[in-house]
């Protein structure tokens, strides 16, 4: 049996496809940076692993989290999205996705993407930790503070240091996987 980080809950082979086949790996497609910062706002207060159960659905709800398609959300379609029980029901996490549409759609024309513009935190390349054990990761970083800072200042909501951390862990601005996963190694 491969070694695995010891977030992933073993017996459930969504959370291991996600770990064995996303998570910490880079990311350079703008939609999907812009659906995980979504989903990782929408983490907030609860579990990755609700997220990850309701991923389809946020999918099929949120037009496949096409920016330009979100931007034109009517009151109708918001109030649609609130009776939906495939999403988290949060009034301020569902609006929170129609303006952050807004901040990632002025980004990506400043900057030319928002691949450019996230990257640029890190330089354009991975940062790889070393931590031996689960217990050694962080949940913030001073990259993170500043993503959170420059992400607010930009008209992002739902985007906290922990958020923003979170996020850098899933889309491979940072490799956080333990020295003894098999996608430690990997990923170097």
């Amino acid at each position: 049996m491969m070694k695995r980080c010891a977030w992933v809950k073993e017996d459930e082979p969504l959370y291991v496809k996600y770990h064995d086949e996303e998570w910490g790996r880079p990311v350079h497609d703008d939609r999907l940076l812009f659906e995980m910062l979504c989903l990782e706002g929408a983490q907030a207060g609860l579990s990755w692993w609700t997220i990850l159960q309701k991923r389809e659905n946020y999918q099929k709800a949120f037009d496949f989290f096409e920016a330009e398609k979100i931007i034109c959300y009517s009151e109708e379609k918001i109030e649609e999205l609130l009776e939906n029980p495939g999403i988290v029901r949060n009034r301020l996490k569902v609006r929170s996705v129609v303006k952050n549409a807004k901040a990632f759609l002025k980004i990506c024309e400043e900057f030319g993407s928002f691949d450019e513009f996230i990257w640029g935190f890190t330089d354009h390349k991975t940062i790889h930790n070393e931590w031996e054990t689960i217990k050694e990761v962080p949940t913030t970083s001073v990259i993170s503070d500043l993503m959170s800072k420059e992400l607010k200042k930009r008209g992002f909501s739902f985007v906290g240091s922990t958020i923003c951390y979170s996020y850098m862990q899933a889309v491979g601005l940072v490799n956080d996987h333990t020295t003894d996963c098999f996608c430690y190694s990997k990923s170097k």
